[in-house]
């Protein structure tokens, strides 16, 4: 009489090492996708930035630092569109490169 045979598998699949570095970095991934879907809209990096550029209006930058106060400006109005679309991150680097800009602004008026 032949012995009914097993539908499962032969080999079984156990948990090694590249099995967990494979679930590690599948964990990994999806967590910083998460993350990048829970940033928040950089609403102090903005108003920092206007703040640095109004500061750099009053020391006279227009005038006496027009081209880091123009990039300031720049900068700024492309973090504001970058922050109306959506995209966050974008815009917080924007916002902080306008501050950069405003204070370098200022400090150039200031000289």
């Amino acid at each position: 009489m032949n012995p009914i045979p097993d539908p499962r598998p032969s080999r079984s699949i156990r948990p090694g090492p590249l099995c967990c570095r494979t679930y590690g970095a599948v964990a990994l991934l999806l967590w910083a996708l998460m993350a990048g879907c829970a940033t928040t809209a950089p609403v102090q990096e903005m108003s920092d930035a206007r703040q640095a550029l109004q500061a750099a209006e009053q020391a006279g930058a227009r005038e006496r630092a027009a081209e880091a106060y123009r990039r300031s400006r720049a900068l700024l109005e492309e973090a504001q569109l970058r922050l109306e679309s959506g995209e966050y991150g974008p815009a917080r680097e924007k916002a902080l490169e306008a501050k950069r800009a405003a204070i370098e602004a200022r400090i150039e008026a200031a000289d």
